[in-house]
């Protein structure tokens, strides 16, 4: 059984969900968390944890959580602020923490700002482009996945988006002087709907992206940091990544079935192995 509630803050209302008891029973809670994916995305992979008590939300802004700050950018200090004060609202600290793409970059900053919130982290896949070689091309990419964005809408910003994420290996310049690509080949719209808010096009998410770990905080937390990344995703984007990231801290990334989403479940209407990512997660939070 879900129990959602909502949290206000003085930047926003929270929605999250509760499933299974509280307080929690050994072991921890364990919270799931991305960005910008809201928490619906998560439900194929909680239902593997139905022995566990598990918190998901939406970050603010975004699904069921509204913002009164007067601000559409997103970054991983205030998202930090939003998991922290969901944490103390119901006293479950420290808890286990599984978070993806955005999310995990979120929750490396929630570790370096408040040590005692969480046990282990497992980050996978985060999106850390400053950490790579060649970060200069890969925000310059990013950048014209924005413009394409802005100037011809939802589906040629996503085509552009996926054309960067797959792709194997550093940014080279055949990468760059490639054309823009059709949105057809993806089975993408062409049509402009005239939207331009997509938190992960617009350009609005560019602080999670550029952010870079407080290393000393993070290593000086008595949280356990595992580094995880898709079978799936090798010489990709996030694979390279989670490399740069797991390197900082002096670890190599643990592998996870799938690629980027291998934990859906049809949600979004993508298909992981959630039921196969559930299993691994499970066994690395159960190591000491």
């Amino acid at each position: 059984m879900t129990d959602t509630r909502s949290l206000t803050t003085p930047a926003a209302t929270l929605a999250y969900d509760v499933r299974g008891p509280l307080p929690p029973t050994d072991p921890p809670a364990l919270m799931l968390v991305a960005a910008p994916m809201t928490a619906e995305g998560f439900t194929s992979l909680a239902a593997g944890f139905d022995d566990r008590t598990v918190i998901t939300y939406d970050p603010r802004g975004l699904g069921r959580s509204t913002r009164h700050d007067h601000s559409t950018a997103h970054t991983p200090e205030q998202n930090a602020e939003d998991m922290h004060r969901i944490i103390a609202e119901l006293g479950i600290a420290p808890v286990d923490v599984f978070a993806s793409s955005g999310g995990a970059v979120s929750a490396l900053a929630l570790v370096a700002a408040y040590p005692d919130d969480v046990a282990t982290l497992v980050a996978h896949e985060p999106p850390m482009l400053a950490l790579l070689p060649d970060a200069d091309r890969a925000f310059a990419a990013e950048k014209a996945t924005h413009a394409i964005y802005h100037e011809k809408g939802w589906g040629h910003g996503m085509a552009s988006f996926i054309a960067l994420s797959s792709w194997k290996g550093e940014l080279t310049d055949e990468f760059a002087a490639a054309p823009p690509p059709d949105p057809a080949a993806f089975g993408l719209p062409s049509e402009d709907d005239g939207s331009r808010d997509d938190p992960l096009l617009s350009g609005v998410s560019d602080a999670i992206t550029a952010y870079e770990p407080d290393v000393d905080a993070v290593l000086a937390a008595p949280t356990r940091i595992v580094l995880a990344v898709g079978a799936d995703s090798a010489g990709l984007l996030t694979d390279r990544t989670t490399a740069a990231v797991a390197g900082a801290f002096g670890q190599e990334p643990v592998v996870f079935p799938g690629g980027h989403g291998g934990f859906l479940g049809g949600e979004f209407g993508q298909q992981g192995d959630p039921e196969a990512f559930a299993v691994r997660l499970r066994e690395v939070l159960d190591e000491t």
